[in-house]
């Protein structure tokens, strides 16, 4: 069979800050470190920190006074921010920067005057710490039919921000929707949508055009790799998510001549790997990558992990 890998997938930026984030406080300040809820979103990833020294908790109240504690790349309401300094937590921030961007722009606008309306996925981390972050109501849409039920008159001064795992090609109908509604409506350009998102949808249209079956790695509360699926499938292929190569079903590829492989922004190459291994164990595999973005965005980290302390200082700190 014949394998191809789309381009861009897997990692992005802000993920790859956040992980190193949790690796270099573990060297620097030693084991354990406190991660609030998962890093990010991928059962491989958070299993290889915890081995290293990484503690996930889900509230604050179970890491120790003082203690070294990571926000996820999702990022946190600002009573989490509050609580951690009330119990003197070390905090190292290892929110998604364009997460950041989107509270920010929330705050502008509420400064401004406006309604801010959140188009986003209920219960996700993120959306959590968007609506927490940013003072006075939040209107959480996920549909266009939740536009119509805005309770806002139409001349209410609005605008919108939008989750960043959502791409373009989501938004466009509900924030269309939004300016048919409300006659005064400002919002970000479509350019501040997470590159990440959109990179790797478009490359996952891409590679379906190409091939018989889609195959996309990542964990099943990962927003965007369960968009990258539900692409494939509303292509009229069959489309599966597997976290790793052992999900995968040798029923779903024999007999199919072209195989599709991306992978969402919180999975490492290692399980796409892990999954070619897989199919290797079904039949001859040929591997081809396809043409794509290549992606050289990068984020600085917080600055406590990038200047020197003395050794003596590391060590006792570490203890």
């Amino acid at each position: 069979m014949q394998v191809l890998l789309a381009q861009p997938r897997g990692f992005c930026a802000g993920v790859i800050r956040a992980i190193e984030i949790v690796e270099r406080a573990l060297e620097k300040y030693g084991a354990p470190v406190y991660v609030r809820h998962e890093i990010v979103h991928n059962k491989h990833v958070v299993d290889s920190l915890k081995a290293k020294g990484a503690r996930f908790i889900a509230e604050l109240s179970e890491a120790p006074a003082g203690a070294v504690t990571i926000f996820s790349a999702h990022g946190v309401a600002r009573v989490v921010e509050q609580e951690a300094e009330i119990r003197g937590l070390k905090v190292l921030n290892a929110t998604c920067p364009l997460v950041t961007k989107v509270h920010i722009q929330g705050k502008n606008y509420v400064s401004a005057g406006r309604e801010v309306i959140l188009i986003g996925h209920a219960g996700h981390p993120e959306v959590e710490g968007t609506m927490g972050q940013i003072d006075g109501p939040v209107h959480l849409v996920q549909t266009e039919a939740d536009v119509d039920a805005l309770p806002l008159a139409i001349d209410t001064p609005v605008s919108y921000v939008t989750q960043t795992t959502l791409s373009v090609d989501e938004t466009r109908g509900i924030i269309a929707a939004l300016q048919r509604r409300f006659t005064d409506i400002v919002g970000p350009n479509t350019k501040d949508i997470c590159y990440a998102t959109q990179n790797r949808q478009t490359a996952v249209r891409e590679l379906c055009e190409r091939v018989d079956v889609l195959l996309v790695v990542g964990a099943t509360n990962s927003s965007n790799s369960n968009r990258l699926r539900e692409i494939g499938s509303e292509m009229g292929l069959p489309s599966y998510l597997v976290a790793d190569g052992s999900e995968v079903n040798p029923e779903w590829v024999r007999g199919q001549a072209r195989i599709g492989i991306t992978a969402g922004a919180s999975a490492p190459e290692r399980m796409v790997e892990d999954v070619i291994d897989a199919l290797r164990r079904i039949d001859t595999v040929e591997v081809t990558l396809m043409d794509g973005i290549e992606e050289t965005i990068q984020f600085r980290l917080p600055s406590e992990l990038t200047k020197d302390e003395p050794a003596a200082a590391r060590h006792a700190v570490a203890g």
